[in-house]
């Protein structure tokens, strides 16, 4: 038999263990090496820049222009004709409720309410005596009713002429300033003609026009802050809000009381109305990161609790050209910082940290 040289058998052997060191070398580094797809896989999601954030309180106002007027004010206009006898309250002066303000000196009237007083008691000493003769039935009843009738004008007229004569000592009809006094003694006065103006602004009233947009959220019993020109302000609060807008304009008329306790001469002014709104819990952020969604209402996209996109409809509650103040987001919510506009709702995403990106977030 033929022996197998040396240098052969070496040589297979060496072939051999090369074979066995490749197989073994393979196999251990497919164990120690995770499957190639779940990295490429994790490595394909899109990343997006988040913050999460948590809602605060917030306080909404709404700031409108207005007018301000008194609470109580009236013109002071002659009810009869009369000559101006004496003007017992100055131009500008406090009155009181029930103080005469003016007297018209008018002689023809109580002369003529002194013949009516007389007429009116003859007119019932005649009724009262045919009422005697026609229990006797000695007059008619048509006599009766006559007479009776003539009793009921005579004292119409005595009415009417004392209402007259009272009309020329005109009182106040309310606590207030005697504003504007325009007659001057001697000056005759004819029935419907402006003399003066009564003005209470111990409490004033706010008028302004509110938008189809603001309307809602007010109600009456806010509290409003009317700042002044002259830099103080008064507290009030909203008394009226009108159930109509306005053809023309399309807004809502709506009143605010305010007290003026140092009687601060501003009927008339106009002022800057701040109503302090209830509170609300909104998030704050950038106004950048606004959408439309499906419908076209204003929308978030932020990350579900799987790290995948959602879009919500908000409500903007109040924004400046820095920050936003939304509702309607969960609380606490992640929000997409950066890369919103290129993921979709319901894709899964890769989030990272605004921090991380270089983006903090909105305060």
């Amino acid at each position: 038999m033929r022996r197998i040289p040396p240098s052969y058998a070496l040589a297979s052997l060496l072939v051999l263990a090369l074979v066995v060191w490749l197989a073994v070398g393979d196999f251990q580094q497919f164990q120690s090496s995770p499957p190639e797809s779940t990295a490429e896989q994790a490595e394909a999601l899109p990343r997006v820049e988040v913050s999460t954030q948590q809602s605060t309180p917030y306080i909404p106002q709404q700031v409108l222009q207005g007018q301000l007027t008194a609470e109580r004010e009236t013109v002071l206009r002659a009810n009869v004709a009369g000559y101006v006898a004496e003007k017992p309250v100055k131009q500008g002066e406090s009155v009181r409720q029930g103080e005469t303000l003016l007297v018209l000196d008018n002689d023809a009237l109580p002369e003529r309410l002194r013949q009516a007083r007389d007429e009116l008691a003859l007119a019932e000493a005649e009724y009262a005596g045919a009422q005697s003769l026609r229990r006797r039935e000695l007059i008619s009843q048509p006599e009766l009713l006559r007479l009776q009738s003539a009793l009921s004008a005579s004292a119409a007229q005595v009415a009417q002429l004392e209402k007259q004569l009272q009309d020329t000592r005109p009182t106040a009809p309310f606590d207030g300033t005697l504003d504007r006094i325009q007659v001057e003694l001697g000056d005759l006065l004819q029935p419907g003609e402006e003399w003066a103006r009564l003005i209470d602004d111990r409490r004033l009233t706010g008028t302004a026009w509110v938008s189809q947009q603001q309307i809602g959220a007010l109600s009456v019993g806010l509290p409003v802050t009317a700042r002044l020109l002259n830099g103080g302000s008064l507290a009030g609060k909203v008394s009226y809000i009108s159930s109509r807008a306005e053809e023309a304009t399309r807004t809502f008329y709506i009143e605010v009381a305010l007290d003026n306790p140092e009687r601060l001469r501003l009927a008339g002014g106009s002022a800057e109305f701040t109503i302090t709104l209830p509170p609300r819990q909104v998030h704050t952020l950038s106004p950048a990161l606004f959408s439309l969604d499906e419908r076209g209402q204003l929308a978030i996209k932020h990350l579900d609790d799987e790290d995948r996109v959602v879009q919500t409809a908000v409500e903007l509650v109040s924004a400046d050209t820095q920050r936003a103040y939304v509702s309607g987001l969960p609380d606490p919510v992640t929000l997409i910082t950066l890369g919103a506009g290129l993921v979709r709702p319901g894709e899964a995403v890769t989030p990272v940290p605004a921090q991380e990106g270089g983006h903090a977030p909105v305060n």
